[in-house]
């Protein structure tokens, strides 16, 4: 398992279109993906599951994977999660 930390930048936070563009990277690897919020784990291929977290500009999220392209997934996520526009 791997995990990173992850500051959401973005003015509106995490709404409808950047989960659906987490959701797009997160589809991309095999292994599986969460998110962590105040201790609370979101599955980072449910969009649902993202909106639900309700990130806002400031919050420091854990993105964990496991699996057998852990740490890629854990990259990408993470750029998406600090540099996605919304």
């Amino acid at each position: 398992m791997v995990e990173k930390k992850a500051i959401v930048r973005s003015e509106n936070g995490i709404h409808a279109r950047p989960a659906m563009k987490i959701n797009k990277v997160a589809l991309l690897y095999k292994s599986n993906i969460t998110i962590v919020k105040d201790g609370n784990e979101y599955n980072a291929r449910s969009i649902i599951s993202i909106m639900t977290m309700a990130a806002e500009k400031g919050d420091e999220l854990i993105v964990r994977a496991d699996g057998v392209d852990e740490k890629e997934a854990v990259d990408a996520i993470v750029e998406a999660l600090e540099n996605i526009e919304g």
